[in-house]
């Protein structure tokens, strides 16, 4: 019995933490101007919905059948609820790639056209594919019965269950359709958000070298220069941390699950039913973890959080990190490697005051390019 109660009280902290955190985001998008101008809050109002929706249409009766140990609610609804859970996971997988990958696109790429590549029409039809893939390997395949072909008998043994009258809603797949779904489903994505991670730390660490060149081109003191050095590791860590926790809880939280999807049917089925289990919950806390990740870590949106929660408090407000006068373009980084590269070749005494003008103002643009491409990742 405490094991029980102790199970229902973790189940529905997990259930609850989702819904609230993951409606926070939507609403604090819909009722913040600022918010809704960087093109990559779209995709993570987007995130929150699926998230939203795995945890009041997915959780909840798998919380259900856990605690009571059978299903209640009939075989076809049974098809329904597995093929809602492939559907919305994924989903909500294949949002963070194109987070990742929009981030990526923003930083390494295109910085001069990146609002007039990421365009309205393609934001829209990269959401839309996040919701239109995933139906072609949960409803079609499920309602089909595609992913059975071959261990019918497999299922109606483990949905029957032996030793009483109950029966399970037992959900096993295929080798072709283990394959294919964990490889759409995780494998693929997850090599597309490590490559562009990968990239927009790189881009990170070379604008903090480029401001460092400039500092000294400049002509910084001792003492100042130790203090920018320590504030660009400072930045450097700190932008490695937090790829490196959104990338360690997505791996943590879903890699045990597809690992063990794709390994069970070679295996002969021999998984343990408790394994699943833990494997499938792992993988749900994900979507209680997505809004912690993908905003509550960021300063706009607490302090949008910030406004909800207490009623809208003028105090809480400032304006929007990407207002008018802080665009970063490439001209500004290119730029600013000129002025470095011509300080180092034309040093004679005359072109010093010019020279020095030059520096420091491509100082101000670099910072002002490195602070942004900071403030993205950490978006």
């Amino acid at each position: 019995m405490p094991k029980r109660l102790a199970l229902i009280c973790f189940l529905s902290l997990v259930m609850l933490m989702s819904v609230l955190g993951n409606l926070l985001v939507m609403v604090a998008v819909c009722k913040d101007r600022q918010l809704r101008k960087i093109k990559t809050n779209y995709f993570i109002v987007s995130l929150a919905f699926a998230d939203l929706l795995v945890s009041v249409l997915v959780m909840p009766f798998g919380a259900i059948e856990l605690v009571h140990q059978h299903w209640i609610y009939g075989e076809t609804f049974c098809l329904v609820r597995t093929s809602l859970d492939v559907l919305l996971t994924t989903a909500s997988i294949l949002h963070l790639c194109c987070i990742a990958l929009d981030r990526y696109y923003a930083i390494c790429c295109q910085p001069l056209v990146y609002r007039n590549k990421m365009t309205p029409m393609r934001v829209t039809l990269m959401i839309g594919g996040c919701w239109v893939i995933p139906t072609f390997i949960s409803f079609l395949p499920i309602m089909q019965g595609w992913n059975s072909i071959g261990i019918d008998h497999l299922i109606e043994e483990r949905r029957h269950n032996g030793s009483s009258n109950s029966t399970s809603c037992v959900f096993m797949v295929n080798k072709p359709y283990a394959l294919t779904c964990s490889l759409v489903a995780f494998y693929i994505p997850l090599v597309l958000m490590v490559l562009a991670y990968q990239r927009i730390y790189i881009t990170a660490r070379a604008h903090a070298l480029q401001i460092s060149m400039l500092q000294r081109a400049v002509g910084a003191t001792s003492e100042s220069a130790d203090h920018q050095r320590n504030h660009r590791m400072r930045t450097e860590t700190k932008a490695a941390k937090t790829l490196c926790i959104i990338m360690g809880c997505f791996c943590l939280c879903w890699a045990p699950f597809f690992v063990t999807n794709v390994v069970d049917p070679f295996i002969g089925y021999t998984v343990p039913e408790q394994l699943w289990t833990a494997c499938l919950w792992l993988g749900y806390i994900n979507s209680m973890l997505n809004p912690i990740l993908y905003a509550f870590l960021n300063k706009s949106f607490r302090r949008a959080f910030l406004i909800i929660l207490c009623c809208g408090r003028k105090r809480y407000r400032r304006p929007s990190i990407m207002a008018t006068g802080t665009t970063c373009t490439a001209t500004q980084i290119n730029g600013s490697t000129h002025v470095l590269n011509t300080g180092k070749i034309n040093l004679d005494k005359s072109n010093l005051p010019i020279l020095h003008i030059s520096v420091h103002h491509a100082l101000s643009s670099l910072m002002s390019c490195a602070n942004i491409t900071h403030q993205l990742i950490t978006h």
